[in-house]
């Protein structure tokens, strides 16, 4: 096995090497050089476009049909997007491998899922009148320049804002490129723009210009970390020089007439130029590697390296990682390089693997740790092996060492080998692969379909797996072309038992493939009711959602499903809807009392509850204060009531009440006084006490109010009106319903003892203790004396004597003597 030494260049002070990941990427037919390449972030996918300024030798009819293919690292094709939409004059990746295609007419794209599902927008701002020229792409937004120099700002793919920054001057823009807000002190996009002979900073606020002496620069690009940038100049120099321009670092001189076609970075440390088919590897000290193809070649940077792309091979250049130089190169005593030779002399069973290791001991801890990390930095299999095995061999000769970091970088490994493998063509390096993350690894990996290696990789990581299911469903409900039925079936069949699977999500995809039979049949197995019911509604089972809402017990839900239905459906179908659904009737009664009265009344009429409309009309009645219109709710409930035998009692309440209504309106017209809304007794009350008893024993007679009630309402009248004539004449009779007793203690309420001691003789059924009391209440001590003497009940005297005063004392202690005597 050759050292991994083989593929490094010494440029300056610094190691780069070249890796081979991929042969035969793309067909030799291809001509690369008519086609626009865009690679995406982290070894993503790769973007190509016929370049429509470019002549092409036509083939045959599918030439002519414009599309965007996405390809892999390796060349597999994962998806066509055919192209109708105008001139592409923008081709980029956001970080996490969605593509936008922005055309000339400022019309912007965003593809997801490396499929053909888009979500669209347009750039405004005079885009589609002046033109896109070009763009420029970071992680998370992008810079369109338009023809007329403007520069039309998109910070955010998921809500996109376009804006506008500042003009530069209208002169020709010879290049440009973009710093991204995470690398620059505003934290908004700067624009780096070429005109005539010096740079420009076009920020949020303003357009600076740095005053530089040695344009027209034909090419900028930014380094990934936005600290440094590299300018090609038309005398042919590529300098290098800080983002805020105060250090010249490097300087390169190509050597050659023709401008190159691209300038790009490789990581933070290096600058690439291509022609069609030579590259210049510029390194820190200003010198260089050159490089020779057989056919185009075109540059896709990275946060780590570069990918060079031919029809022959994808490649990867990078500086030669730390860890990895400590271990491997020439000459190294490193404790990490006696380590890997001492597993090698092992391997040969050499006694001198022993003295390497007593060698290092002291530095073993970091000799392992090294090994360990170069091992991750590392595309070939076997010496990712060889430096696992030399920190095996360390860690077996220490007494106590954390073997995390070994069994993380072996679980990391697995994955990396497992999706750099041809078929799969995801190239990531050790630093890509930590910046992805694991999940978002998943998630490329769904994109391309690889089902079978994102749950293996999730098996391999403890990482949840319900995702990969739910994408590998939706994937079949839209692809296969076999009876619903067989399709809901297999899906169930594969997912049941399944932890966290969303079968509404799969039903989802089902409806929006225009297959409602399975979205519903798919649904059948969400045991989430809430997840249920709204796509229930969508694919209009709303008679199965109903039933679903109301057996999750969720009111919520069951009122959210009976507003969609009281929006879709007539009034009638909607009563037939609820009909036979009690807790639907019941949540649809009860709101409809406080919000929809007219509601109420067709529901109870719809169900035929005679009673309950009446009773609603009559609450209506009761809080009008227009006559006319209470009369007319009255007749309306007696008439919902008046061919029911169960309810004679009710519409007698109800003619009698229209009666009562009838007489408070002439009563209150004629004597200027409100009647209208008082009760039967409160109408006699009133008329009493306004004097007009004539009347209100005409009310008496009509509602046939007893003489009891009557007594005690003239009564209370009576007293209220302190009308003590009427009563002394009352006291003047025999005889009363209610006795007498109630008299007196109302009199007395109203102050007037003298009147009220008028009625106690007539208290003849009561007791003499009760008249006793009763003259006791009316201020007659002497009185009560007397009928305590008639009743001869001396310990009634003695009390009342100590409440007597004055003279009533003298005649008390007579009346004590008198029955003492007998």
């Amino acid at each position: 096995m050759s050292k991994p030494t083989a593929d490094w260049e010494r440029i300056g002070d610094r190691f780069y090497r070249k890796v081979q990941l991929y042969t035969s990427v793309f067909d030799a037919d291809l001509e690369l050089e008519n086609y626009v390449v865009a690679g995406a972030p982290l070894s993503g996918a790769i973007a190509i476009y016929r370049d429509e300024n470019k002549l092409y030798t036509f083939r045959n009819a599918q030439n002519l049909r414009p599309s965007i293919d996405i390809y892999s690292c390796s060349g597999k094709l994962i998806h066509r997007v055919n192209w109708d939409k105008g001139a592409i004059q923008g081709l980029g990746w956001s970080e996490d491998e969605r593509l936008i295609v922005v055309t000339s007419d400022g019309t912007v794209r965003i593809y997801h899922d490396l499929g053909g599902d888009f979500v669209p927008f347009t750039l405004g701002h005079g885009a589609e009148e002046h033109g896109v020229k070009s763009c420029r792409f970071w992680s998370s937004g992008f810079v369109a320049l338009l023809g007329n120099n403007q520069l039309v700002s998109v910070t955010r793919y998921d809500e996109p804002r376009p804006s506008l920054l500042p003009t530069p001057p209208g002169d020709e823009i010879f290049s440009w490129a973009i710093i991204a807000p995470a690398h620059t002190l505003s934290r908004s996009v700067e624009a780096v723009v070429a005109i005539d002979n010096t740079i420009m900073i076009v920020d949020a606020s303003e357009a600076q210009d740095r005053k530089l002496q040695n344009g027209p620069f034909r090419h900028v690009a930014v380094s990934p970390n936005g600290k440094l940038l590299a300018l090609y100049t038309d005398a042919g120099k590529v300098w290098v020089i800080s983002s805020d321009f105060e250090n010249r670092l490097t300087e390169y001189d190509a050597r050659v007439k023709t401008p190159p076609k691209d300038l790009q970075w490789c990581g933070n440390n290096a600058v690439v130029l291509a022609w069609e088919d030579e590259i210049h590897l510029v390194g820190p000290s200003g010198s260089a590697a050159k490089h020779y193809y057989d056919s185009f070649v075109h540059l896709s940077p990275d946060v780590d390296g570069i990918r060079i792309f031919t029809n022959d091979a994808c490649e990867f250049i990078q500086k030669v990682p730390d860890v990895s130089e400590e271990v491997f190169r020439f000459g190294s005593t490193s404790p990490a390089s006696v380590l890997l030779d001492a597993v090698d002399l092992l391997e040969k069973k050499s006694p001198k693997a022993d003295d390497n290791i007593q060698l290092i001991r002291p530095y073993l801890d970091d000799a392992i740790d090294t090994c360990v990390r170069a091992a991750g930095h590392e595309y070939s299999i076997h010496w990712q092996k060889q430096l696992l095995k030399a920190a095996s061999f360390g860690k077996s000769v220490l007494d106590l060492y954390n073997s995390d970091d070994f069994v993380d970088m072996c679980e990391v490994l697995r994955v990396l080998n497992a999706v750099r493998f041809f078929e799969i063509g995801l190239p990531l390096t050790y630093d890509q692969y930590m910046r992805l993350t694991p999940e978002r690894l998943i998630q490329r990996l769904l994109n391309r379909k690889e089902h079978l290696l994102a749950l293996k990789i999730s098996e391999h990581l403890t990482l949840p797996m319900d995702r990969i299911y739910v994408h590998w469903a939706r994937q079949k409900v839209r692809s296969s072309t076999g009876e619903e039925d067989d399709i809901c079936a297999e899906i169930v069949q594969r997912l049941g038992g399944k932890r966290g699977i969303s079968f509404e999500e799969i039903a989802q995809a089902a409806y929006e493939e225009g297959r409602g039979k399975l979205a519903t049949e798919l649904l059948e197995h969400e045991p989430r009711a809430g997840k249920q019911v709204p796509l229930l509604l969508e694919v209009e089972e709303d008679s199965l959602a109903l039933d679903k809402a109301i057996d999750s017990g969720d009111t919520d839900l069951v009122y959210h499903v009976l507003l969609h239905l009281k929006k879709k459906l007539p009034l009638a179908s909607f009563f037939r809807a609820i009909n036979g659904r009690a807790v639907a009737t019941h949540l649809v009664e009860s709101s409809a009392w406080d919000q929809d009265q007219e509601l109420l009344k067709d529901l109870f009429y719809q169900d035929d509850r005679r009673l309950d409309g009446s009773n609603l009309l009559l609450k209506e009645a009761l809080s009008i204060t227009d006559s006319t219109q209470e009369s007319d709710k009255l007749k309306s409930a007696s008439r919902i009531l008046e061919d029911s035998r169960e309810h004679t009692f009710q519409v007698k309440a109800i003619d009698e009440t229209q009666r009562l209504l009838k007489m408070q309106e002439v009563y209150q017209r004629e004597l200027n006084e409100h009647f209208i809304g008082l009760s039967v007794n409160e109408t006699i009350y009133k008329l009493i006490r306004l004097g007009n008893v004539k009347r209100s024993q005409k009310v008496q007679s009509e509602f046939k109010v007893s003489e009891k009630t009557y007594w005690w309402l003239r009564l209370r009248a009576l007293v209220s009106r302190r009308d003590w004539r009427e009563l002394e004449d009352i006291s003047k009779t025999r005889k009363s319903p209610i006795g007498w007793e109630p008299f007196v203690n109302e009199i007395l309420s109203a102050g007037n003892s003298k009147l009220a001691s008028a009625f106690v003789p007539k208290c003849t059924g009561r007791s003499v203790e009760d008249r006793i009391e009763l003259y006791t209440k009316c201020g007659l001590i002497v009185k009560a004396a007397e009928e305590a003497l008639k009743a001869k009940n001396l310990d009634a005297l003695e009390q009342l004597r100590d409440k007597a005063s004055g003279q009533s004392v003298v005649e008390i202690d007579r009346m004590i003597k008198q029955l003492s005597r007998r």
